[in-house]
């Protein structure tokens, strides 16, 4: 191998063809050594190598005879000081952060601690050498046909999104090919494809598809991180989703491909805000053996400690331009390379914090808006962190579209019937005016859901009142206690069949208020198809069939499936539930809403602050009409007087029922907590 200078830029590995350029950013390290492996079973590296240049922070140097498969690590000289925040150790080999594939996850072993046994991470350095164990990056080829491909660039108006974890959503599904089953190709097999079409889908979100590594406390209870909330490497997509290390990029790119030639967008679910190497305590396996400093947020006080806005250990600090450069070039290259069509970003807060407290305003937001290949891509955030100060919904500038957890909250107080739910659920109905109403948002700045991929799934959350965690090894002590569920009356699996069509009728209405709220409507996989996790509120480690989608075997999957099917087409029916700008209930001609009683007479003052008061209707551009009976009686509306019948296009409590019309001023039963929607017929 021959060595020379090379290049600063890009960053990572580069192969031209001769030769792979590589380059590493550290502001604080003496020296940078690239070690080069035959095979992912080497317990130590076939040649190491000092990078011969350094501009500015960043070290490289270019290697000729290197190609695409080659793996390789770093050895980063400089301080052990941890007092001081140095937590540089050549003896441990460390991943480089713009590795753009992983040619092998860590294997846990007490090398891969940088810190001495029994120090609390602050003694001296740890000498053994964590070569055999550590991650390695893989050279890869960025060539790929792309053959045309082309973004749908559905309209947020228009998009329905559907959260799914790669490997669960196919796991056990007979139609896919067994060789395709939860990986990336099993989501684009037309098996698949057919599936979401038919939902009405737009856009798939993926749980973390970033490659990620398992916590040490879940390794020694035999479990693994299934949902993939611990990213290792930031440009690298999880080999665990491909039929090889080597091939994960391709397939990715494949899937991509076929999922735009279907119509169907990617949204990528990203965790910048911390990554796998947790607190002091944590691992070294990348960026805190590179420089800790450049890379974590430290506390003031105590720079051996890691500031932790994230509840995992350690907090990415994108105040700095090292890591603003990385999360942009992540970005860029998921956006250009792999031609993913937008980002939902996990706890997007704990980004913007300068020094403390969240800032709208932040450089890293702002940059990412105004970047000339991001800024057309769909930005989502989960506007929350797990610090004090942290919930910032609606507080996002505006190109920001947010999770929305009170439009959640609203939904299942509602039909779990608490009292004064009502006007909750009206202003979350109406797009959550009080939330998204500055200049420059709409209503589709509110991501509308009742289920994520957090907490119960639907059809737990109306079976199950208290978590049922014990499968994860912590004492039930995971997860959300507050989930604003209802049993039915029964917790847990039950043969009463009065509860058990109960239960499905609540996660019909469940799915027509998500459905009929203006806003961006997102369902979590497998809920159409009465996805249960026995109660399990935090499967974050269960991969295994209690957290992967069922595919309908029984009669009443089937008759989910349909329903869920059937709203989807009419709401993209229903120019009034895919408005772009706010109601504003003025009464004219052009009335856009009317709050209406059973008796078609319009919501008084009274009428709202009514805390038992448990119906309503709503009446869009006097087109459409829902009504909402969240009691538990049978109640009969009067219809509003209009110029031709009402034709019955949904009804919770009868599902399977033809169309029927009725006439204005007609009285119709509305059986005990059900959702009807009506639409006027056509001329």
């Amino acid at each position: 191998m021959q060595v020379l200078e090379g290049r600063p830029t890009p960053l990572g590995a580069t192969w031209d063809g001769p030769g792979v350029n590589f380059a590493l950013a550290s502001e604080r390290a003496s020296a940078v050594e690239l070690c080069v492996f035959d095979s992912a079973t080497d317990a130590s590296e076939r040649a190491r190598v000092a990078l011969p240049g350094r501009t500015g922070d960043v070290f490289h140097g270019y290697v000729s005879g290197l190609g695409p498969g080659q793996l390789y690590g770093y050895r980063v000289h400089g301080a052990w000081d941890p007092p001081r925040g140095l937590r540089f150790n050549p003896a441990k080999v460390v991943l480089d952060p713009y590795a753009r594939a992983i040619g092998r996850a860590p294997i846990w072993h007490p090398s891969l601690f940088g810190y001495a046994p029994g120090t609390e991470g602050d003694g001296p350095a740890d000498v053994i050498d964590s070569a055999p164990y550590a991650p390695l990056g893989l050279v890869h080829d960025p060539a790929h046909a792309w053959a045309g491909d082309r973004s749908p660039r559905t309209p947020w108006a228009d998009t329905l999104v559907y959260e799914l974890h790669v490997k669960g959503f196919s796991a056990l599904n007979p139609a896919v090919p067994a060789q395709l089953r939860g990986t990336f190709l099993g989501v684009s097999a037309p098996a698949s494809i057919d599936h979401l079409r038919a939902l009405g889908v737009t856009a798939v979100e993926l749980l973390p598809i970033h490659a990620h590594a398992d916590e040490w406390a879940l390794a020694r209870r035999g479990l693994t991180n299934y949902w993939g909330y611990n990213t290792l490497g930031y440009f690298a997509p999880d080999p665990r989703f491909a039929s090889s290390p080597a091939r994960a990029v391709a397939e990715f790119k494949e899937m991509v491909a076929q999922l735009h030639a279907a119509n169907l967008e990617v949204i990528l679910d990203v965790v910048y805000n911390h990554t796998a190497e947790g607190d002091h305590l944590g691992p070294t396996l990348s960026m805190r053996g590179i420089d800790n400093i450049a890379y974590y947020r430290l506390r003031a006080d105590r720079p051996s400690r890691d500031e932790d806005f994230t509840g995992c250990g350690n907090t990415l600090d994108a105040r700095r331009p090292i890591v603003r450069d990385l999360i942009l070039d992540s970005l860029r290259c998921w956006a250009g390379d792999m031609h993913v069509d937008g980002f939902r970003f996990d706890l997007a807060p704990a980004l913007a914090r300068d020094p403390v407290t969240p800032d709208r305003l932040a450089m890293i937001f702002d940059a990412i808006a105004h970047d000339p290949l991001l800024r057309d891509r769909k930005l989502i955030v989960e506007p929350w962190d797990a610090a004090p100060g942290g919930y910032q919904l609606g507080n996002f500038p505006p190109a920001w579209h947010e999770w929305n957890d009170r439009h959640r909250n609203a939904a299942r107080r509602f039909w779990r019937g608490e009292p004064g739910a009502l006007p909750e659920l009206a202003t979350r109905l109406a797009g959550s005016q009080d939330l998204f109403g500055r200049p420059g948002r709409a209503p589709q700045n509110s991501i509308n859901y009742v289920t994520s991929h957090d907490g119960f799934t639907l059809a737990d959350l109306v079976a199950y009142n208290e978590k049922h965690n014990e499968a994860n090894g912590e004492d039930n002590r995971d997860g959300e206690s507050a989930n604003l569920s209802w049993n039915c009356g029964v917790e847990g699996p039950t043969s009463d069949p009065g509860v058990a069509a109960l239960r499905q009728r609540q996660q019909r209405n469940l799915l027509a208020t998500l459905f009929v709220s203006l806003g961006v409507p997102m369902v979590s996989g497998g809920d159409e198809l009465g996805r249960s996790q026995g109660g399990n509120n935090n499967a974050y480690c269960q991969d295994a069939p209690l957290s992967w989608t069922p595919w309908p075997s029984t009669p009443a999957q089937r008759d989910l499936l349909d329903f869920v099917r059937r709203l989807a087409s009419v709401r993209a029916s229903q120019p009034a539930l895919r408005r772009t700008t706010f109601l504003d209930g003025r009464r004219d001609e052009s009335t856009d809403v009317v709050w209406r009683r059973t008796d078609a007479q319009e919501m008084t003052g009274a009428d709202w602050r009514d805390l038992e008061r448990r119906t309503l209707g709503v009446e869009l551009d006097g087109s459409l009409l829902v009504l909402f009976n969240g009691s538990d009686v049978d109640v009969g509306f009067r219809l509003p007087a209009a110029p031709r019948p009402w034709r019955m296009l949904i009804d919770t409590a009868a599902p399977a029922a033809p169309a029927a019309s009725h006439s204005g001023d007609e009285v119709i039963t509305r059986t005990s907590r059900s959702v009807a929607v009506l639409a006027l017929d056509s001329p």
